[in-house]
């Protein structure tokens, strides 16, 4: 899955999280983030922080990666 945006990215999050019925408060624990925080991040705030967002993803058994447009 292609992401441009932090709304897409949040979504991403949030689908997988639902996928693996996980609730928030579950993943809360999980990583020490806060509630607060990963619902700022599934709506797509765009002031989260990245390796809070990175964790997460780790977290949900995402790979995130980089590579040169066109290649």
């Amino acid at each position: 899955m292609l992401i441009n945006t932090p709304a897409e990215f949040g979504a991403a999050i949030r689908a997988r999280r639902k996928e693996l019925n996980y609730t928030q408060a579950y993943v809360a624990g999980a990583t020490g983030l806060s509630v607060s925080f990963l619902s700022d991040l599934e709506r797509g705030k765009t002031t989260a922080e990245l390796g809070k967002a990175l964790l997460l993803a780790n977290l949900l058994g995402l790979d995130v990666f980089l590579s040169v447009r066109g290649r």
